[in-house]
C-alpha cells in the first residue's frame, strides 16, 4: 500500500505533463467555484438572449394605458392545499382625487398558471415563429392580467421587456468587445512586431484616443447618428462607437507581449523558415497568450454593458421603439414614477448581475491562464 501514494502521483504528473494549454486552464478554472457559478449565471444569459420570446409571457411592445403600474405579482407554489402554480389576480380602481387607477392584489382569487403554454408569436433566431412560451396563464384568453413584474406607464409588461431588453444589451456588449479585440489584436500586433515608425504613429493615436473625455464623445458621435434610422442601424453604429473607444487598452497589452516574444526563439525559427509576417502574428505569437486575450476580452465586456446602458439611459444609445436595459431603466428617471413603481429599476438589477458575473468569470479565467499563479 505504501507504493500505490507514489504511483499515483507519478501518474499525475505524467497527466499534467502531457496535458494541452487549454486543459490545464480548465483544469485551474473549474476549481475556482464563484468563477464557476458566474459563468453558469451567464450561461442562462445567453440563453434568454437566443431565446426572448420564449421566456417573454407578451409582446413587448402591447400596450395599454388602463395597465399602467400594475405592480408584481408574486408566484405561489401551493393553492388550496395543493402544489399548484398560481399568481395573485389584481383589481384597479381609480382615485376620485388624483384619478389614477390603483391597483391591489386579491389573495383570494387566484389564476392558475403552468410551465410551456402557448401565447402570442415570435420569431426563434429568425428561422420560424412559434407561440409557445416557458411560464403562463393556463387560459391566456381568459385571464390576460398576469404581469409578473408589473407594467410600465404604457401598460407594458416589465418582465417580457427585460427579456428582449436582455437580448439587446448583451448583444451588444459582445459584438462591441469581438470588434474591439479585432481591432485591438491587429493595431496591437503591427505596433509590436514591426516597431520603428508604425509603433510611434500607433502609439500617439492610442494617446490621442485615451486621453479624449468619454462622454463628449459619445454626446459628439451619437449626435452624428440621422434620428430617422432604423433601431438596427442604431444598434451597429453604436456597437461600433463602443469598439471605437474600447480597442487601446487590449492594444497596448498586446504591442507589450509582441515586444517580449518576437526575439523567442520559436519566433525567430518561423522567420527563418519563410513564414510570412501575417502567419508569424496569427500562427505563432497570438496563440502564445490567447488565455489572456480570452480572460482580458471577459473582463472588458462588463465595461461594454456599463458603457449601454449609460448611453441608452441618458437617451444618446439605443433608442425606443428598440428595447435594451438602458432603455428599460429610462423609465425610472422620474422620481414620481419610481415612487409609484419602483419595479421599474429592476432592470438595473440585471445590470449588476451581469457585470459582476463578468467582473468574476474573468477573474477566473485570468487566475487560471497564469502560469505563475499556481
Amino acid at each position: 500500500m505504501a507504493d500505490v501514494a507514489p504511483v499515483v502521483s507519478t501518474q499525475a504528473e505524467e497527466r499534467v505533463s502531457v496535458a494541452a494549454n487549454w486543459k490545464l486552464v480548465w483544469w485551474r478554472f473549474r476549481k475556482n467555484r464563484l468563477a464557476v457559478a458566474s459563468a453558469v449565471v451567464l450561461l442562462l444569459f445567453y440563453v434568454v438572449v437566443l431565446f426572448p420570446g420564449f421566456f417573454a409571457t407578451h409582446d413587448p411592445e402591447a400596450t395599454e394605458a388602463f395597465r399602467a403600474f400594475i405592480p408584481v405579482t408574486g408566484i405561489h407554489l401551493r393553492d388550496v392545499g395543493k402544489i399548484r402554480l398560481s399568481v395573485p389576480s389584481v383589481v384597479g380602481a381609480r382615485d376620485p382625487v388624483t384619478l389614477r387607477v390603483k391597483w391591489t392584489t386579491n389573495e383570494a382569487n387566484r389564476i392558475p398558471i403552468r410551465f410551456l403554454v402557448h401565447g402570442f408569436r415570435y420569431k426563434v433566431l429568425v428561422l420560424f415563429s412559434s407561440d409557445v412560451h416557458l411560464v403562463g396563464p393556463i387560459d391566456p384568453a381568459s385571464a390576460p392580467w398576469v404581469h409578473l413584474l408589473g407594467t410600465d406607464r404604457l401598460g407594458r409588461d416589465q418582465w417580457s421587456r427585460m427579456m428582449y431588453g436582455t437580448r439587446t444589451s448583451l448583444t451588444v456588449s459582445l459584438a462591441a468587445v469581438a470588434l474591439s479585440v479585432l481591432l485591438g489584436l491587429l493595431l496591437g500586433g503591427i505596433s509590436g512586431y514591426l516597431g520603428g515608425w508604425v509603433d510611434q504613429i500607433i502609439q500617439r493615436l492610442i494617446e490621442l484616443l485615451q486621453s479624449l473625455p468619454t462622454i463628449p464623445i459619445w454626446l459628439v458621435m451619437t449626435a452624428a447618428l440621422p434620428q430617422d434610422w432604423r433601431p438596427e442601424q442604431v444598434f451597429f453604429a453604436i456597437t461600433i462607437i463602443l469598439a471605437f473607444i474600447g480597442w487601446t487598452t487590449l492594444a497596448r497589452e498586446v504591442r507589450g507581449r509582441f515586444l517580449s516574444l518576437r526575439e523567442e526563439d520559436f519566433v525567430v525559427a518561423a522567420e527563418l523558415a519563410g513564414c510570412s509576417r501575417t502567419r508569424v502574428i496569427w500562427r505563432h505569437m497570438i496563440p502564445a497568450f490567447t488565455s489572456h486575450i480570452i480572460a482580458s476580452s471577459t473582463l472588458a465586456i462588463p465595461v461594454m454593458i456599463i458603457s449601454e446602458t449609460s448611453l441608452s439611459f441618458l437617451g444618446l444609445g439605443i433608442r425606443p421603439p428598440a428595447i435594451s436595459w438602458g432603455v428599460l431603466l429610462q423609465e425610472a428617471q422620474n422620481i414620481q414614477t419610481v415612487a409609484l413603481a419602483p419595479w421599474l429599476l429592476i432592470p438595473g438589477a440585471l445590470v449588476i448581475l451581469a457585470v459582476l458575473a463578468f467582473n468574476l468569470l474573468g477573474d477566473g479565467l485570468r487566475d487560471a491562464a497564469d502560469p505563475y499563479g499556481h
